[in-house]
């Protein structure tokens, strides 16, 4: 539930959308498995007037073409299609949610953002392996990870080089918390009170000549 909702809200069009999902090999296939299943189930693309959907379309052409070109590049480099992969419909930019596994760091959608209904599925070994690949990014706003060990979380989150960490939660904005990331995702944070930060001035008074 927690990857459907960060993953395919407005269509992953949101900007902490989670682009990757990186997952332990013991739990790798049956995560695809699971995720490929709710997606089909629970996600239905279609107009904004029909209640019935709940995946609108992407922005513009140019966004259908961008996740197009991603998922081809991944397909021509080894990864595979669990659902979707096309567009949704003969007209419009609606997309297919879709799923991919078998993905790989060497692929487009490893390094670029989608901001657009695709999942791609790595797998890792180990803690340390996990945190290196969240890490193998320019960017740094939003990430997740889940996990029942309490002094796990607290040492992944300190790795994690991102603004903002969502532990057991697909959900992590709110306006009580600062929000902005490191890397090539911004400098500076919105909401909370470090926000008014933002909007003041810092001045400096220097005095001296008061013993003379």
């Amino acid at each position: 539930e927690d990857a459907l909702a960060s993953k395919y809200r407005n269509a992953g069009q949101t900007c902490v959308c989670a682009n990757r999902f990186i997952v332990q090999e013991g739990v790798y296939k049956l995560f695809a498995e699971k995720l490929t299943s709710a997606v089909k189930e629970q996600l239905h693309v279609g107009s904004g007037f029909d209640t019935a959907s709940n995946q609108g379309p992407l922005i513009d052409l140019n966004a259908v073409i961008k996740v197009e070109n991603q998922i081809k590049d991944a397909v021509d480099k080894g990864a595979k299609i669990l659902t979707g992969g096309k567009r949704a419909g003969e007209s419009g930019y609606f997309f297919e949610p879709t799923i991919l596994m078998d993905v790989t760091t060497e692929m487009k959608i490893a390094k670029e953002e989608t901001f657009g209904p695709v999942a791609p599925i790595f797998v890792f070994k180990d803690e340390a392996e996990g945190v290196a690949m969240a890490n193998d990014s320019e960017y740094g706003l939003a990430s997740y990870f889940f996990s029942r060990d309490m002094a796990r979380c607290w040492r992944v989150t300190e790795a994690l080089e991102y603004g903002m960490v969502g532990v057991n939660t697909g959900l992590l904005s709110s306006e009580a918390a600062p929000f902005g990331g490191m890397k090539e995702s911004g400098i500076g944070r919105e909401g909370s009170k470090y926000g008014i930060e933002e909007y003041l001035e810092i001045k400096y008074m220097c005095v001296g000549g008061l013993d003379s």
